[in-house]
C-alpha cells in the first residue's frame, strides 16, 4: 500500500496535468451539448409557433453542436419544410434516419415528403 502512495505521489504532476486536460475537454464538449439542446429547445418552440425562420436559425445552430442528435436533424427537417426548403428537408430527414435508423418520426416524414413529391416521368 505504501509503495503506491508514493508512486502516486511522484506522479500527481502529471496525473493532474492529464485530469485537467481530460476536465477541459469533457467541459468543452458539455457547453457545446447544453448549448445544443437549448437551441434545439427553442428553435423547437419558434416551430410550433408557426416562425420558420427563426426556427431553421436556431436548429441549424444546434445542428452544428449537436452533429450526432437525430432528433435536432428531424426538427430541422421539419422547420426547413415550413420554410418552403424542400430539398434541405429531405438531405435533414435522411441524415437523422442515417444517424439512428429506428428514429420513427424521421423515417415517417421522410417517406411524406417522398411520397408527396411529384415523380419525373
Amino acid at each position: 500500500m505504501r509503495y503506491l502512495i508514493a508512486m502516486d505521489r511522484r506522479r500527481l504532476p502529471i496525473i493532474l496535468a492529464l485530469w485537467a486536460v481530460a476536465v477541459a475537454a469533457v467541459s468543452g464538449l458539455g457547453c457545446a451539448s447544453i448549448e445544443g439542446a437549448r437551441l434545439f429547445r427553442s428553435g423547437s418552440q419558434a416551430l410550433d409557433r408557426g416562425d420558420a425562420v427563426q426556427a431553421v436559425a436556431e436548429l441549424e445552430q444546434a445542428a452544428l453542436l449537436t452533429p450526432d442528435a437525430a432528433p435536432v436533424f428531424n426538427n430541422l427537417g421539419v422547420a426547413y419544410l415550413a420554410a418552403g426548403r424542400s430539398t434541405e428537408a429531405e438531405r435533414a430527414f435522411e441524415h437523422a434516419v442515417a444517424l439512428d435508423c429506428s428514429h420513427e418520426p424521421a423515417q415517417r416524414n421522410l417517406r411524406a415528403l417522398r411520397d408527396d413529391e411529384p415523380r419525373p416521368q
